[in-house]
This record gives C-alpha cells, sequence and structure tokens, in this order.
C-alpha cells in the first residue's frame, strides 16, 4: 500500500531525520541537520523563534552554510543569504514504471564514490556529498567501464523515498540514460510499498517534461534557500 499521507513533503528534511535517517542526524534543540558528509541539508521547527536560530547557528558553527532546502523559514538579518532557486517538488501519480527501465542499469557502491563524485562535478545536479549513497539505492549507467550516468534515493520522508542525482554526462545524453534509471527506481521504490517523489529546479523546463512524462506530477512550488550563519 503506497503511502497517501502527502503532509509530510511539506517538510522533507525534517521528517527524514526523525525517522529513516535519524543516525545520520546531528540536533541541538530543535534544530536539526545531516552530518555534513552525507547531506548539506538542515532544519528548524515550525514556526522558529530566536533560540531556535540561536541553537541552529551552533549546531552549524560560525560561518557555515544553512541549506533549508525548501524551508520557507526566514532566519534573523545577519544570516548571508548564499543562494535562492525557485523549483517544484513532484510526486508519483500512480501507473507502473516500464518493465525494461533497469535493464543495463548496474547499482553503485561505496567503491564507486569517487567517480559518482566526478560526474557530479561535471553535471551538477545538486548537493552530493562522499556518503549521500549511504541514504539509499544508487543506480548507474557504464559505458566502457566508465560512469556516464546516474541517479538515486536521498530524503526519507515516511512512507515516501526521494528520487535525487539524476546527471548524465554531456557526451551521453540522448540515450534515455535518465528515463531508464528514474523508472528503475521508481519501480524499487514502489515494490517497498512507498511512494517516489523528487525535486527539480523550475528552470530545468527538459527535466519537468521528462518527468511528466514518466508519471509525476507537481505537487506545489518551493524555494530552495540556504544562508551563511554568523
Amino acid at each position: 500500500m503506497t503511502s497517501d499521507d502527502e503532509s509530510v513533503l511539506d517538510d522533507p528534511v525534517s521528517r527524514s531525520l526523525g525517522g529513516r535517517h535519524a543516525s545520520y542526524a546531528r540536533r541541538l534543540g530543535r534544530a536539526v541537520g545531516y552530518v555534513p558528509e552525507v547531506a548539506t541539508f538542515s532544519a528548524v521547527s515550525a514556526g522558529p523563534g530566536a533560540q531556535d536560530w540561536a541553537d541552529l547557528a551552533a549546531l552549524l558553527g560560525p560561518g557555515a552554510l544553512a541549506d533549508l532546502f525548501s524551508s520557507p523559514a526566514v532566519p534573523p538579518p545577519d544570516w548571508e543569504p548564499v543562494f535562492r532557486l525557485e523549483g517544484r517538488q513532484m510526486i508519483w501519480a500512480g501507473g507502473s514504471p516500464a518493465e525494461e527501465a533497469g535493464a543495463g542499469l548496474v547499482e553503485l557502491g561505496a567503491d564507486d564514490v569517487p567517480e559518482m563524485l566526478g560526474l557530479v562535478a561535471r553535471t551538477e545536479p545538486g548537493p552530493f556529498r562522499p556518503r549521500t549513497r549511504e541514504l539509499g539505492t544508487y543506480l548507474g549507467v557504464r559505458v566502457d567501464g566508465a560512469l556516464v550516468a546516474m541517479a538515486g534515493e536521498r530524503l526519507r520522508p515516511p512512507g515516501w523515498s526521494e528520487i535525487s542525482a539524476v546527471c548524465t554526462a554531456p557526451e551521453a545524453r540522448g540515450r534515455g540514460h535518465a528515463a531508464r534509471l528514474v523508472g528503475a527506481l521508481a519501480a524499487r521504490v514502489l515494490a517497498r510499498g512507498e511512494r517516489p517523489f523528487l525535486h527539480v529546479a523550475e528552470a530545468n523546463a527538459g527535466a519537468i517534461a521528462l518527468y511528466e512524462r514518466l508519471g509525476f506530477t507537481t505537487r506545489r512550488k518551493v524555494t530552495f534557500q540556504g544562508f551563511r550563519t554568523p
């Protein structure tokens, strides 16, 4: 039975760190974040007060990046804005992924991390750290032994699994790798009784169109934002 509770997706970072990813969490008061080797994301409670922001600043340290992901919370004025990116959150709308989606894909492990980091550096799909692959299953495409495309699971709020780090090397684009990777991951998530979701930059029209063809629909618009702690 797949999840119908979409409310957990309103705060996917906190809900992931309070459940499936609790072992990757660091906390102080009501502030929480991933250990930095795993992910950049952090969060404060709903309706944060001065103490919550002080706790997050202490948790991250001075001059650190507070990647608030899609949270609409606004920190105090002495927190320097670092980035702001408009995007959307998309969820699986139903149906079954194509059966051939997983053909020719390989599961990526610890030994593949250097290549994964290299591919991320070339394609810039979003935050990816040396231990991000521990958050879920990561699949890849190899051509003549070289990793040319990959995607995997990241945030895991109850009943859901986020598909992330979808990227393809420039010389391997246009061959359907991203569609097969996302389809294969969606099939695995659904087989566990969970439901896939993902995030995408609003300016990435090509990716949005691909995800819609694969069976995703927009749940809400979001703004990704990050700040520098004082």
